[in-house]
C-alpha cells in the first residue's frame, strides 16, 4: 500500500485512531504487566515466608 504522505499513513485510510490506539494499548500492557506479575511474585513469597514462619513456631 502506498501513501502520498505520514499524514496519509498515520490516518490510514480513516481507521489511524483505531489502529495507533490499539498500539498503543498493547505497548502499555507491555509494560505494565511484568511489573504487576513481579509485585504479585513478591506477595506471594512473603505470604509463604509468613506461612512457614507461623508453621514452625506452632511446632516449638
Amino acid at each position: 500500500m502506498n501513501w502520498e504522505s505520514p499524514a496519509a499513513f498515520f490516518a490510514m485510510g480513516g481507521y489511524g485512531f483505531y489502529v495507533w490506539g490499539s498500539f498503543g494499548v498493547c505497548a502499555l500492557l507491555m509494560v505494565v504487566e511484568p511489573i504487576l506479575a513481579r509485585k504479585r511474585h513478591k506477595e506471594a513469597v512473603r505470604s509463604l515466608r509468613r506461612e512457614s514462619l507461623a508453621d514452625s513456631l506452632e511446632q516449638t
